[in-house]
């Protein structure tokens, strides 16, 4: 049986780009959309940076460590990505019987009229995400994959129904669309 001697991935970086590291793993990502800092560090695995590229390798992989070097590479380009591009998450308010009024204010989303419910609910906004409210779309915009993501998701948990028939109460606000 062969074994696998090492576990190289290697990230290209654009030419707008900036990527600085250190020794801990510290990732600072710069670029024309912004800027994304990650820590990105596992013992086994050496970074390097060879001309345009960042270069994770891993001497005597196990299955584990040779996954590792993959995730940690893809977490760089989506960074890279990011800064570039950015990341857009489409939601769309959907109610039958209550018309939803979304505000926002600061970090958080506020929900009211939900279901007819007299206190608002509440849904945070991770990190440097920007959202625009227009009418009954939301636009969620950033940098940061997870931060957007996250973001995202709290806010279709927020309007998440409980006790009462779902197929009938269809009312919420739910991800349409995924760019970046």
């Amino acid at each position: 049986m062969p074994v696998a001697v090492k576990s190289v991935e290697k990230v290209k970086i654009p030419g707008k780009v900036q990527v600085t590291f250190d020794q801990k793993g510290y990732f600072t990502v710069t670029g024309p959309g912004g800027k994304a800092s990650r820590t990105l560090f596992h013992p086994k695995i050496a970074v390097s940076r060879e001309g345009d590229e960042v270069v994770f390798t891993c001497e005597l992989p196990k299955k584990k460590e040779k996954a590792m070097v993959r995730t940690l590479a893809s977490h760089l380009a989506n960074m890279c990505r990011g800064v570039v591009d950015g990341f857009t998450y489409q939601m769309k308010v959907v109610y039958s019987h209550f018309p939803i009024k979304v505000t926002l204010k600061g970090k958080q989303l506020l929900i009211e009229n939900f279901l007819g419910e007299k206190m608002a609910r509440v849904a945070n906004i991770i990190g440097e995400t920007k959202v625009l409210v227009k009418g009954n779309e939301l636009t969620l915009i950033g940098a940061d994959i997870e931060s957007v993501g996250q973001s995202a998701a709290n806010i279709e948990r927020a309007t998440k129904i409980r006790n009462r028939d779902p197929r009938i109460f269809q009312d919420g606000i739910y991800i349409v669309d995924r760019r970046g």
